[in-house]
């Protein structure tokens, strides 16, 4: 099985792959953000940086799922390629970051990427808002996040309502971890933990892809 999860910059989606991983003996798959070479630089001038980012994501994206199809094993996966396209390079062109010929050259890689592309068995969105995402940004301490605007936060996560509201790609669970702490509370982990035991028994008795 094929298990994603989504949510806003410093919703907890690496944390949480990496638990649940841990939890239900799955493998993981996460973001590349360490190895990125793009995006100290996008953050501190994101108008020169945007298109670089984005297809840097997008190809990495791409090749995780790739390698998540061909694996016999239940793999979770930290955001998707959806993600990239609908939200962040949306967003981007929207706020006038990434301009028209490069946001449709994206788009154009993006479209014959998803053409092979099989959307995960299970999505797990990450829902928080904007105070828990800062706190959650600032306790982590990466430097090249404290250029990150509040404005652009919210506007992502407009994009995320948007994108989840018409989702129809899978199973979907929404997690409001607004009031969660996951990874300090046993309770509250366990409290995601039997969510998603549920949407996988479910599962589990369809045939696999």
């Amino acid at each position: 099985m094929h298990i994603a999860i989504a949510g806003n910059i410093g919703s907890g989606k690496t944390t949480l792959a990496e638990k649940l991983a841990k939890h239900f003996n799955w493998d993981s798959e996460l973001e590349s953000v360490e190895n990125n070479p793009y995006l100290k630089d996008f953050y501190e001038d994101m108008e020169k940086w945007a298109f670089h980012l984005q297809i840097f994501f997008l190809n990495s994206r791409f090749n995780q799922v790739q390698k998540i199809r061909s694996n016999n094993r239940t793999v979770i996966q930290d955001r998707t390629i959806y993600e990239d396209a609908y939200i962040f390079a949306r967003n981007l062109f929207k706020i006038g970051k990434l301009n028209e010929r490069d946001y449709h050259n994206y788009l154009g890689v993006f479209e014959s990427m998803i053409k092979v592309v099989e959307a995960p068995d299970l999505l797990i969105y990450l829902k928080a808002d904007i105070p828990k995402l800062v706190e959650r940004i600032q306790k982590r301490g990466r430097d090249y996040e404290n250029a990150i605007r509040l404005d652009y936060l919210q506007t992502l996560n407009e994009h995320y309502k948007d994108w989840i509201s018409g989702y129809d790609l899978g199973k979907l669970l929404i997690i409001d971890v607004n009031n969660m702490d996951f990874i300090n509370n046993i309770n509250d982990f366990a409290e995601i933990v039997n969510k998603v035991d549920v949407e996988i028994n479910g599962l589990f008795s369809q045939p696999f892809r």
